[in-house]
């Protein structure tokens, strides 16, 4: 039977309509399971994580002096105000540090959110048996509480947005936090059967908080490694690069995301420096003329102390942001290579000797080369070049050339 029309709801379920003797009948066409999978796996990551905050609140109540005539309320006050001040410093200063990163590392970060809390959660339980160490115990879990707050909602405002298809932020979070809400609801009808079993039973309150924190954190593991983010940040620009250099293929966005790192790395790289100063870069007239040498573009690349470090021009456009940060990855790879150089990379590595100047000099002819064919691929593959999630600093720089 001919097809006339089909339809879908949102990303959940399509339907077709064909013809079957003048008229027409709807059928089912197929649904989106990984939608329904990454449902799942929040409802068990939320649901884990209310079970051992349940177990964690209980711990720290008791270690307060809850139940115990002995305790004073001034002490127990004193506790929770050191505990919460602790964690409004941390959250100031994660804040300040890291925020620029959260961002542009939203499944990185959002991982190490939910490990520090389970972290954080663990410490809570183990206070209340080093009753000397009580106090800065839970400080310390406060401050990991307070990272927690800031990198968790801040992650989950990125990927918010990377949901919202149609614009629909408001609507999306308004779902996601009626759904967790119904979650915790269950965690709490849970909880007030676990309380009674656990309480003055502290191997079986450890037991069964290890439990929740092995299913939270797959869950989360699994949660994050679903996300497939059409925006290009430095990881997944680097892993499409490397692929169409070696192969001329670009991958789209699925297989790249499923190949981007949720954890991190501690091998030796080259760093990469993004809108940096012009002083990090150029310290004569000598290096400014270097710089601009066969480069035509709104940026100034050089490697200096170690780095890539690249200046933007105040009239640089997100295709500019994404060239210099090719030609960046181009040189970080040559200057460190993790595996043996191949076609284009391996040329550009004999195109120099002990001179950073002239290896720079080579990359902006390779990347006149192949930027554009490269940029024209990756709309056709699905990514958007209209806007990225390059973690750029906010220095921008207008420069003459020197005489």
């Amino acid at each position: 039977m001919p097809v006339v029309a089909t339809e879908r709801y949102g990303s959940l379920e399509s339907w077709k309509y064909q013809l079957k003797d003048g008229v027409m009948e709807r059928e089912r066409e197929g649904g989106n399971g990984g939608t329904t999978r990454k449902n799942i796996i929040g409802v068990f990551k939320a649901f884990s994580s209310s079970l051992s905050g349940t177990l964690a609140t209980q711990a720290s109540l008791r270690g307060v002096g809850v139940g115990n005539q002995e305790a004073t309320v001034a002490a127990a006050t004193i506790t929770w105000l050191l505990r919460d001040g602790t964690g409004m410093l941390g959250r100031i200063l994660f804040a300040w540090l890291k925020g620029n990163k959260l961002d542009s590392e939203a499944k990185k970060w959002r991982l190490v959110a939910d490990v520090l809390n389970d972290i954080a959660m663990f410490m809570e339980i183990l206070a209340p048996n080093c009753p000397t160490f009580f106090t800065l115990i839970v400080c310390s879990a406060g401050i990991f509480k307070s990272i927690v707050g800031v990198a968790g909602g801040a992650t989950r405002a990125a990927l918010t947005l990377h949901q919202a298809r149609r614009d629909n932020m408001a609507d999306i979070s308004a779902k996601d936090g009626s759904q967790e809400t119904l979650v915790n609801l269950a965690g709490l009808l849970v909880s007030l059967i676990l309380i009674p079993l656990v309480t003055d039973n502290p191997l079986l309150t450890f037991v069964l908080f290890f439990l929740f924190t092995i299913l939270h954190l797959f869950a989360n593991y699994k949660a994050v490694r679903s996300v497939v983010m059409e925006t290009l940040n430095e990881a997944r620009l680097a892993i499409v690069l490397h692929q169409y250099l070696r192969d001329g293929r670009v991958l789209g966005p699925l297989e790249a995301n499923h190949k981007e790192p949720v954890f991190w790395e501690f091998r030796r790289t080259v760093p990469i420096k993004l809108g940096v100063r012009l002083g990090e870069l150029v310290y004569t007239s000598e290096d400014l003329n270097l710089a601009m040498k066969n480069n035509h573009k709104p940026f100034l690349i050089g490697v200096k102390r170690g780095s890539v470090c690249v200046c933007l021009g105040t009239d640089a456009s997100v295709c500019d942001e994404i060239r210099a940060v090719c030609q960046a990855v181009c040189l970080c790879t040559v200057l460190h290579p993790v595996s043996p150089l191949e076609g284009a990379l391996k040329q550009l590595s004999m195109s120099h000797s002990n001179n950073h100047w002239e290896l720079v000099h080579e990359s902006h002819k390779l990347m006149d080369q192949i930027f554009q064919p490269f940029l024209k691929a990756l709309e056709v593959a699905g990514w958007q070049t209209s806007r990225t999630l390059l973690d750029w600093n906010e220095w921008r720089v207008e420069w003459k050339k020197s005489s």
